[in-house]
């Protein structure tokens, strides 16, 4: 997940909880200007206490989880979704 995903999350978090940004920034300790460039996408860098408090202010929690051991390649993907659209045949023979 990166800043863009975190900012939209929290963005529609915050309308559903019937905060403006204004609001929102003030509970959580951070500028309005902040909290804007958040939601939109343009906040490369948000420091860990700042984004804790403002999920705090929208009742998110932060959550780890271990990440995949292992990441497929583009070619196997691509193989997988060749395999997953081929067409299925029934076999004829009933044995």
């Amino acid at each position: 997940m990166d800043m863009m995903e975190i900012g939209a999350l929290i963005k529609a978090r915050r309308v559903q909880c019937g905060l403006n940004q204004m609001q929102l920034a003030e509970q959580a300790g951070v500028s309005r200007a902040t909290l804007s460039a958040l939601e939109n996408g343009h906040l490369p860098e948000l420091g860990v206490n700042r984004l804790l408090r403002i999920l705090e202010a929208v009742q998110f929690d932060m959550n780890f989880t271990p990440s995949m051991d292992y990441r497929p390649t583009m070619d196997e993907l691509q193989n997988k979704r060749e395999q997953d659209d081929a067409p299925r045949t029934r076999s004829r023979y009933r044995g």
